[in-house]
């Protein structure tokens, strides 16, 4: 069972199933009790006048010998007042022993002291000598005299009628209710499982290397979230992509140009056009030096994005940072006719961070800096402290960089 739809519609079909399942059996159970209640209250009066009747037997054999018979008699008694019918009624003795069974209860079975109390009472000389219960069948239609109630046909009365209709559409709701879960349950599984769908297929495509792929966003709730937070973090990965991309040529761009410079001067030197001088030498010895420090920038680069640039953190100055990125660039700027400054005080305090790379930061900034200011330019290193942040700034009177 693969599909999240089919396990969310079982789910909510089995809840609707239970729920349903259990308020049908409360539903049949109390209404059992309630009508049980009823027909107690209905036949009051005629279990009052048969106890009464039975009484005096006792009262006359000091015993329930041949009860049977005088049940049979006096039974017939009850006919007029319910229409043919008879109640079905259960005789116990003394010793919660069924004298006179029914279809509930059978003649010798003893009957727990909860069942028995439930009874109307049969009283002699101020003892009970026994108890007569109205069956749960409730009535029946009469029997044949021959037989005792115990052993009669049964025929479906008025009040079973009832309890069958009541339990028939007790069921009836139950499987209407499981319907409705079932239609219900399958509304919400495609509900909640179509956004998952648009995001496994949508995380497939992104896979396939179509960075950018947007998917529907359904809802508002934490599914819509969900795919709003996908198509953020998609156009993020397309836009780094198109980033790597304009890096990687810019890259290719700035390797090329003192490698075309190195060669060309190879070149030169191999087929004597040009003398091998020391300044020539000096030259190519710079160019060498920049290819070298962009090949490690470029590995500086695929570590940092592949998370595993590593950072050693140890307390400095920010100022003593500030003057060896100074003296670093100095000749460079010197010989560009610009005039390279640190603006900063000297009793900066310490802070805790990597040192190389942020050297490293510095002198690109610095390097850029120089790069686009005409001589008799200024490039500034500036540090300023606002409370505990310090700020680190390279600032030029050139043109700038386009964004």
């Amino acid at each position: 069972m693969r599909s999240l739809t089919l396990k969310l519609t079982l789910a909510f079909l089995l809840v609707g199933v239970l729920g349903a399942g259990f308020v049908a059996l409360l539903i049949n159970w109390q209404t059992g009790q309630e009508f049980d209640a009823y027909v107690q209250d209905l036949y009051q009066d005629d279990l009052q006048n048969l106890a009464d009747r039975l009484a005096l037997h006792y009262a006359a054999y000091r015993s329930w010998d041949g009860i049977n018979a005088v049940l049979i008699r006096e039974q017939p008694e009850q006919e007029t007042r319910h229409g043919r019918r008879w109640l079905a009624v259960t005789l116990v003795d003394a010793a919660r022993t069924v004298v006179y069974g029914s279809r509930q209860y059978q003649n010798g079975q003893t009957l727990a002291p909860q069942l028995v109390s439930r009874g109307m009472p049969i009283a002699v000389d101020g003892q009970t000598v026994g108890w007569l219960l109205l069956d749960k069948a409730n009535a029946r239609e009469s029997a044949p005299d021959a037989l005792p109630p115990g052993d009669a046909p049964a025929a479906v009365s008025p009040e079973s009628s009832f309890l069958a209709s009541v339990n028939q559409a007790t069921l009836l709701s139950a499987l209407g209710a499981s319907a409705a879960a079932l239609l219900l349950g399958v509304f919400l599984a495609r509900t909640i499982s179509n956004p998952v769908g648009d995001l496994t297929r949508a995380t497939a495509i992104v896979a396939g290397g179509e960075l950018g792929y947007q998917v529907p966003v359904r809802t508002r709730d934490e599914l819509g979230r969900l795919a709003a937070a996908f198509n953020h973090m998609s156009a993020d990965l397309a836009r780094a992509n198109q980033q790597r991309r304009q890096m990687t040529a810019d890259i290719a761009h700035d390797l090329r140009t003192p490698m075309s410079v190195i060669l060309g001067y190879a070149e030169a030197f191999s087929d004597g056009t040009l003398p091998g001088t020391p300044e020539m030498y000096g030259v190519l010895y710079q160019e060498a030096r920049l290819l070298s420090r962009l090949i490690e920038d470029l590995r500086t680069l695929s570590l940092a994005d592949a998370g595993e640039l590593p950072l050693v953190k140890r307390p400095f100055s920010p100022r003593d940072l500030l003057d060896h990125t100074a003296r670093a660039y100095g000749v460079q700027a010197q010989q560009q006719g610009v005039r390279l400054e640190v603006a900063a005080a000297a009793d900066l305090p310490d802070v805790t961070a990597d040192a190389d790379r942020l050297g490293q930061v510095l002198g690109n900034l610095v390097s850029n800096a120089l790069r686009y200011t005409p001589a008799g330019g200024r490039v500034t290193l500036a540090a300023a402290a606002s409370g505990d942040d310090l700020q680190l700034v390279v600032s030029d009177t050139g043109r700038g960089i386009p964004p």
